[in-house]
């Protein structure tokens, strides 16, 4: 098969992936356990002060403009050529390592349009459960640093990535797969890979699922020894492994099989001897090691009390795809506004194309919020919840010492700006300035019987995704 014809097949999974990816509402975990060390509640004070994150998927899968490594996986869901069979179409997704070459890879700019557009942290994928390692790991050959990228000096496309973001300041968060799809110890040739779950009887093999063990604790201690640099976040993916389900909710309820106990105790000890304080999130595995909740393409009904984060897509899929079809910086304000209000930061997830660039339609929406935020991120950033959180379009915050309140009210895409504003609930106290934050100035206001009537300054440009305004509350 030619490659052209290779990567109509490849593109033919796209729209499906894709249409999925922006659906599917992968939930919380269904209880939460606040961390012990002293150290860690720090860190994710610190962290829940961000608010808002980029989130990176960078692999094989750019390359091919799918929707993640997905397609490799033998489940009903997943759509796929049948012209040719399931274990041809793995060979050849390997085999796309022979061609992904980033030449053009710039994460400085990556990082420089995203505090552009206000994000605070960052994670990115440096495995996804493909096996494909986007660092220079020893102990798998299926990594950037063996492909035609292997010459360039930014092989170690991992830590050129967190140096970079480091340097604009984020904190820095790394994506690690547990599953490995490309690993003998977890898909054993020798079997056929049935789902996402191990080919092999874990109880029949237990020297191979310890060797699986062991290289999943030694990568993690590659990314966390300290030469990749300080790091805040180790943000773990494929909650399916794990030592048991125990009733959590999440992506893999319906295709959890048996017990895969990694060891996380052992791992979590190891990484955080060497980055004290690290926040540890395995993903919907409740109890000490998931520091932070993640819900996925969806948002939480209400208010949540607990740490927690939505990883939510800039377009239709985690990484690149051609024509996707971005949110709007409307829409991406109006997801952060209410998240923030309900306790909770936003990764938006972006993909860089092929050749290590960001596309110019994720570089320009990121400057469109970075409009927004630059100027009302005071309602956004180091903030805490209210008791009364929402009225209709309007979404309610305060700062960490409670003195002061934030109203965010948010506005449709294409109507003329209102006069006014009103919302009930969160009254300013009685000869207080209400001050609407795009201008520090002070706007007239009113209690009516409809609640509190804000004036909106005339004259503003009338592409406004919010307006937000700072008060003293009673």
């Amino acid at each position: 098969m030619k490659n052209k014809t290779l990567l109509t097949l490849f593109l033919s999974v796209t729209t499906l992936s894709s249409a999925w990816a922006q659906t599917f509402v992968h939930e919380k975990s269904e209880t939460y356990t606040y961390p012990k060390d002293a150290k860690v509640l720090e860190k994710l004070d610190k962290w829940q002060d961000q608010k808002f994150g980029m989130l990176i998927h960078y692999g094989l899968y750019s390359e091919l403009g799918i929707v993640e490594s997905w397609t490799l996986c033998a489940e009903d869901w997943i759509n796929r050529d049948s012209t040719i069979t399931y274990d041809e179409y793995k060979q050849r997704y390997w085999a796309t390592i022979d061609r992904f070459n980033p030449t053009k890879l710039d994460p400085a700019s990556w990082a420089k349009s995203g505090k552009e557009a206000g994000m605070k942290y960052v994670v990115f994928t440096t495995k996804h459960h493909d096996g494909f390692n986007m660092f220079d790991t020893k102990y798998s050959d299926f990594s950037i640093a063996n492909g035609p990228f292997k010459n360039d000096a930014r092989k170690n496309v991992a830590k050129e990535v967190f140096n970079a973001f480091r340097n604009e300041g984020y904190m820095i968060g790394a994506y690690y797969s547990k599953p490995d799809w490309h690993s003998q110890y977890y898909w054993w040739d020798r079997y056929s890979t049935p789902d996402r779950n191990p080919s092999y009887s874990i109880d029949a093999n237990p020297w191979r699922w310890n060797k699986f063990k062991e290289y999943t604790y030694n990568q993690i201690e590659e990314l966390m020894n300290g030469d990749y640099g300080s790091m805040d976040i180790l943000w773990l993916d494929g909650g399916w492994v794990r030592p048991s389900k125990k009733g959590d909710a999440g992506l893999e309820g319906d295709f959890y099989r048996g017990s895969q106990d990694i060891d996380m105790p052992k791992i979590a000890a190891m990484a955080r001897s060497y980055q004290p304080g690290l926040l540890v999130v395995d993903r919907t595995v409740s109890g000490e090691f998931e520091n932070y909740q993640t819900p996925e393409n969806g948002i939480p009904k209400q208010q949540l009390s607990n740490p927690w984060e939505s990883c939510i897509t800039l377009g239709g899929a985690w990484g690149f795809v051609k024509n996707d079809r971005y949110k709007s910086n409307y829409k991406v304000i109006a997801i952060l506004s209410e998240i923030v209000a309900k306790g909770g930061n936003l990764l938006l997830g972006v993909g860089p194309a092929p050749d290590g660039t960001l596309p110019a339609e994720v570089s320009k929406r990121l400057s469109e919020i970075g409009e927004w935020t630059a100027k009302n991120g005071e309602a956004i950033y180091n903030t805490r919840i209210t008791p009364i959180y929402n009225d209709g379009s309007t979404w309610f915050t305060q700062n960490k010492d409670g003195k002061k309140m934030y109203a965010i009210h948010c506005l449709e895409e294409g109507k003329a700006m209102p006069k006014t504003v009103v919302w009930k609930g969160n009254e300013p106290a009685k000869g207080s300035k209400v001050i609407f934050l795009q201008t520090g100035k002070a706007v007239n206001w009113k209690k009516t019987s409809q609640g509190i009537e804000v004036s909106v300054p005339s004259g503003l440009p009338s592409n406004q995704p919010a307006l937000a305004f700072a008060f003293s509350g009673e």
